[in-house]
This record gives structure tokens, C-alpha cells and sequence, in this order.
């Protein structure tokens, strides 16, 4: 526990040291000056409007900055080899990377709160409370994944494409799966159901992110603990199983 309690230490003051809390402070700043604007401009259900738009840019920024932090963190470590020199230590590989996912886990849970915060403005703090803990949830998905595309490429460009694809096909996949069912079902080309079987299939691996953070708990206040429930059993699922992936190959390196 030592071990993990620096590796996670050092995380947090790396955030600290790359200024990573101004940068959410600046994009707190846009995303609340975006939805002034938009409360100028719309003449009904202005504050429907304003939280909704706000909560949208807020947990796409919370994903995009987070997840390039871990990228960029971990890759630098490559980089200057000072994964090397914690590898020379008496620290198991396995203490390593969860000290890592610890630190990075708590500039999420900073970063869900700061966001978070921002919606008291506009809506009551029992569902702000709800979409917070869902942005957490995600935030941890993406970071465990982030983990593993930098373990896995060493390389910003590639790693950050894969988290981004990922992201944008488990939000969306709910959708795609509609689409398939009204369109290619019924379909007797043996592609149609080769497209349908591999969306079905994705649908199955991938977490439903659809279901994380929703506008909808924010604009209409539905939000409940079932929802939340919900989250947090996807979120421990796909969290163990992409830190059981990272260890895996990252055990499998010859570092």
C-alpha cells in the first residue's frame, strides 16, 4: 500500500507541476461562458437549455482532458525511461500500474467534482450529485482504457485514436444497434447480416456510455439511484477487466 500511496503521490503532484488544474479551470470558464451566451440567445426554457448544453461540453472536456493526461503521462515515462528506474526498484509491475490507476483515479475524482460544481448553478444538487458520480464512473472507463492504449503503443497519436474511437463507438452503439435492427435485419444479403451480427457483438463487449452522464437527468431531473446503480456495476466490470488487460501485457513486455 506504500507503494501504491507514492506512485499515486507523484501522479497528483505531476498534475500539479503541468498546471493540468488551470487548464480545468479554463475550460470550466468557456463552458460557463458558453452557456451565458446561450441564455442571451434563447427566448424559452433558458435554463433547460443552458444546463444541458453546459453538461454536454463538460463531460466531453472532462473526458478529452483526462484521458490525454494519462496518455501524455504515461508515454513520457517511456520516454525519459523512468519507467525503467521504477522497474529496477523491488515494486512489483502490478504496483506499478495500480499506483498509477490510483493517481490517475483521484485528478479524475478532482476533475468530476470541479465539473460537477459548475451545475449548481442550474440545477438541484440531488441530481447534480447523481450526474457527478456518472461522470466519475466514465472518467475511471476512460482512464483505465487510456492506461492500457499507453501501455500498450508507447505513442500519443495512436493511443489517444484508439481511446477516441472507443469512446465515440460505446457512446453511439446503442444507436448503430436501432439502425441495424430496422434496417439490415431483415435483410437476406449475407453482409447486411454480417454487419448486423458485428454490431450486435459490439454492443455485447462494449460498456453502454449512453447510459453515463446523462443530459436528460439534468434538463428533466429522472435521475435516480437505480441509473447510478446501474453505472457503478458497468464501471467496476470494465475497470478490472482493462487493468487485468494492462497487467497482462504489461507483464508480457521485456522491459
Amino acid at each position: 500500500m506504500k507503494q501504491i500511496f507514492t506512485l499515486a503521490t507523484l501522479v497528483a503532484l505531476e498534475a500539479l507541476r503541468t498546471r493540468f488544474f488551470v487548464i480545468i479551470i479554463l475550460w470550466l470558464l468557456i463552458g460557463f461562458g458558453f452557456a451565458l451566451f446561450i441564455g442571451q440567445i434563447t427566448v424559452i426554457e433558458t435554463t433547460a437549455y443552458q444546463s444541458s448544453l453546459l453538461a454536454a461540453f463538460l463531460r466531453l472536456s472532462a473526458v478529452y482532458i483526462v484521458s490525454l493526461f494519462v496518455i501524455t503521462s504515461m508515454v513520457r515515462e517511456f520516454q525519459d525511461n523512468s519507467v525503467y528506474l521504477w522497474l529496477s526498484l523491488p515494486i512489483p509491475r502490478s504496483m506499478y500500474v495500480i499506483g498509477k490507476f490510483s493517481g490517475f483515479t483521484l485528478v479524475a475524482l478532482f476533475t468530476a467534482i470541479l465539473f460537477g460544481a459548475t451545475l449548481f448553478l442550474f440545477v438541484p444538487y440531488s441530481q447534480v450529485g447523481l450526474w457527478t458520480l456518472s461522470l466519475l464512473c466514465e472518467l475511471l472507463i476512460m482512464t483505465a482504457l487510456s492506461l492500457l492504449c499507453a501501455l500498450t503503443f508507447h505513442q500519443t497519436v495512436q493511443a489517444f485514436s484508439v481511446v477516441l474511437g472507443f469512446y465515440i463507438l460505446a457512446r453511439s452503439i446503442a444507436t448503430l444497434q436501432l439502425i441495424a435492427q430496422g434496417s439490415l435485419n431483415n435483410s437476406q444479403l449475407w453482409i447486411n447480416q454480417l454487419i448486423n451480427g458485428l454490431i450486435n457483438w459490439l454492443a455485447i463487449l462494449l460498456p453502454s456510455l449512453d447510459r453515463f452522464t446523462q443530459s436528460e437527468w439534468i434538463v428533466y431531473h429522472t435521475g435516480s439511484i437505480d441509473n447510478l446503480l446501474e453505472v457503478v456495476v458497468q464501471t467496476i466490470i470494465y475497470v478490472i477487466l482493462l487493468i487485468a488487460m494492462s497487467l497482462f501485457d504489461f507483464y508480457r513486455k521485456n522491459l
